[in-house]
């Protein structure tokens, strides 16, 4: 007898367009290598297990182009996380959130290896895979029995649109980044790199997180701030230093690598990647989006801070928030840090808690109950308490119990939102949480500079106070215009402050400084005041295998020198486009040019440089008129920090040569994405 249920030779045009379609999505998956068509491949699966359920259900039929089309995606989708998957390939199984990535069970949800991405791709594909066999087996075994062939085709087909759907949540998501590498420049500048001298100085760099350019009582808050005061009155305070981008990833990568965050894909917020069975799973997939090329952090070839101050024979620690990844390369200890306390995400995101981490391997330490009250509600009260422990500990056994100079990076989860404050400052300012908040980390920072002050190394240590970004729903940014994420001044303008008591007359404490200078320019700033050489003493010894866009600020330190002129202008980015350049010109400069040498403008006759910023296109920060844009808009911020004035039609020649300066930057910078040396690595 025919077989009534299973056409083997259908020739119905539309099963045949889904074998090809499948076959082809699974192609393009692996050879493109992004890790987003993995995504297409498994939706892809999905429909066409409703249509083997419809075919099942309404047309009395399995079609065997349908199951070539599913099989085709699923072994793409297998093929692909088999090659290029970067951890052990268990998926959400191996939930981070539930402590997977402890160095207890390193096969089962680290790194892994073939054999483990083998494992663990066929055990998240058995569902599957048994559901195929089964209605296979089914209709050609049932054939004579057509009654129960339907009742059990029609079960089997939809237990495989619920297994293709189970697979969705646990599939893995994590692949190798499709970048070009720097790995091996990367280690042969780290190899150069020569041990630092007994008498270098320790470093304390300090990092809010969305603390604006207002929020400091030197700076013009309203509430005091004594301790972050302290750093500039005791050393410098700079009117003009801004982030290197307005929100906080991109923000932190520049300050760890010394380039723009667009240099490593890292041009947005980067999202957690832990995996999860919660339906839809929408943080897995967002850093493939949105960074691009299956990037989920900041790359392990990049060069950071922390790297060269470990191999000049620095101690290094990091505390508080990461926010540059949260497996595998992208882990701080991976990244040049001996130990990190804290939280990989940021602490409005889920999953959210504390870990300890050494050797690329952490231990959840405060979770879910330590994280909220007894209602379930969330509570991170305590979190400024928690870390300053930890870092007040960890410094005091570098300097008691070593004899080498400690690196930390202390970066504060404060002020972003949601906010949070231990009980004891909760009101204390009688302004609201906000102002609480920034209160008490305050005075946890007068406390930690006790303990410096009890160690002996107050003197010794250059402590850095800065914020990654502007603004968010609360805190002040003076008269600037913006806040976070946007291109304007309060985006990037922040606060920051140096204090090095022992500086050897670099600077006169209490001095103000008023140039402009940004984050990428601390990693080569750093380089240069600890003294860190290569080589064999080859002074300021910086990468040399790829672009470092910071300059060393040492200059402006100690005489206000411009840094930033027109060959090394301040860049404003946005997702992965710049949105605005700025640097500083001699007065004179400009008086040079004919069509200004008559004008007597008190900017020009007033000051003998003259920082002009200039936007291309730029959304109306007024969400008024959310649909305008400012386009050719120049503003000089010596007497404009406010932006309120476009000077594009007094000084057109300057404008115009900013906006092809604009796009010959963007030109390179896509022609050579990783800022890569070509004479190194052709050589």
């Amino acid at each position: 007898m025919k077989n009534k249920t299973l056409l083997e030779n259908s020739k119905k045009p539309f099963p045949i367009i889904i074998a090809i379609l499948g076959i082809a999505l699974a192609l393009a998956l692996n050879i493109a290598r992004l890790n987003l068509l993995s995504v297409v491949n498994v939706a892809f699966m999905c429909i066409v297990s409703a249509c083997i359920f419809i075919g099942v259900i309404f047309c009395k039929k399995l079609y065997n182009w349908f199951l070539v089309g599913y099989g085709a995606s699923a072994i793409g989708i297998f093929i692909y996380y088999l090659i290029w998957g970067a951890d052990a390939g268990f998926g959400a199984f191996s939930s981070g959130k539930a402590g997977w990535t402890s160095a207890d069970n390193p096969l089962f949800a680290g790194e892994g290896n073939f054999l483990t991405r083998l494992a663990g791709g066929l055990l998240l594909l058995l569902p599957c895979i048994i559901a195929v066999i089964l209605l296979v087996v089914t209709v050609k075994k049932l054939n004579a029995k057509v009654a129960l062939q339907r009742i059990f085709t029609s079960l089997l087909s939809i237990a495989l649109a619920g297994t293709t759907v189970l697979y969705v949540l646990t599939m893995n998501l994590r692949s190798d980044p499709n970048v070009v590498r720097l790995q091996e420049g990367h280690d042969d500048y780290l190899d150069g790199v020569d041990k630092a001298k007994s008498c270098s100085p320790n470093v304390l760099f300090i990092l809010m997180d969305d603390m604006g350019y207002g929020d400091t009582s030197l700076n013009g808050a309203i509430y005091d701030t004594p301790n972050m005061d302290r750093i500039g009155e005791e050393g410098l305070n700079f009117d003009n230093f801004y982030s290197s981008y307005s929100v906080c990833s991109p923000a932190r990568f520049a300050l760890m690598t010394g380039r723009y965050p667009f240099r490593g894909y890292a041009d947005n917020v980067i999202y957690p990647t832990v995996d999860t069975l919660s339906p839809f799973a929408q943080t897995r997939i967002f850093n493939s989006i949105e960074m691009g090329n299956n990037c989920d952090g900041m790359l392990g070839d990049e060069i950071t801070v922390a790297e060269v101050f470990k191999n000049a024979g620095y101690n290094t620690g990091a505390f508080g928030k990461w926010h540059l990844g949260d497996y595998g390369e992208y882990l701080p200890t991976n990244q040049g840090f001996d130990y990190f306390y804290g939280s990989h995400h940021v602490n409005d995101m889920t999953p959210f808690y504390h870990v300890q981490e050494e050797n690329g391997e952490y231990e959840i330490v405060k979770g879910t109950d330590d994280l909220h009250d007894e209602n379930g509600k969330k509570d991170q009260g305590e979190m400024t308490t928690w870390i300053h422990e930890e870092i007040t500990d960890w410094i005091t056994e570098q300097v008691t119990e070593s004899n080498e100079p400690f690196f930390a990076y202390y970066a504060t989860p404060w002020p972003h939102a949601p906010l949070f404050v231990g009980d004891e400052f909760d009101g204390k300012t009688g302004m609201g949480t906000y102002a609480d908040c920034i209160t008490e980390f305050d005075y946890y920072l007068g406390e930690l500079f006790n303990t410096l002050e009890e160690l002996g190394v107050m003197d010794d240590t250059i402590i850095v106070f800065t914020s990654d970004n502007g603004p968010a729903l609360e805190g002040s940014a003076g008269e600037l215009r913006g806040g976070k994420y946007t291109a304007y001044e309060a985006g990037q303008k922040v606060p920051f402050m140096i204090r090095w008591g022992n500086n050897d007359n670099l600077w006169k404490a209490g001095e103000t400084r008023s140039q402009s200078a940004t984050l990428v320019d601390m990693f080569p700033t750093l380089v240069e005041l600890c003294n860190i050489t290569g080589d064999s003493g080859k002074t300021n010894y910086l990468p040399f295998d790829r672009e470092i866009d910071g300059v060393s600020i040492v200059p402006l330190l100690k005489n206000d020198t411009v840094i930033h002129t027109e060959e090394y202008p301040i860049l404003h980015m946005k997702r992965e486009s710049l949105k605005a350049i700025q640097y500083t010109v001699p007065t004179s400069e400009i008086l040079k040019k004919n069509e200004y040498k008559d004008y007597t403008y008190p900017v020009l006759t007033e000051n003998k440089y003259i920082t002009f910023k200039y936007f291309q296109n730029i959304q109306n920060d007024n969400s008024a008129f959310f649909d305008k844009y400012r386009k050719n808009w120049l503003h000089i911020l010596s007497d404009d920090a406010g932006e309120n004035l476009n000077r594009s039609s007094v000084y057109p020649t300057v404008a115009e040569e900013m906006n092809q300066k604009m796009n010959d930057i963007m030109k390179d910078f896509k022609n050579n994405r990783r800022g890569v040396n070509d004479e190194y690595y052709d050589n």
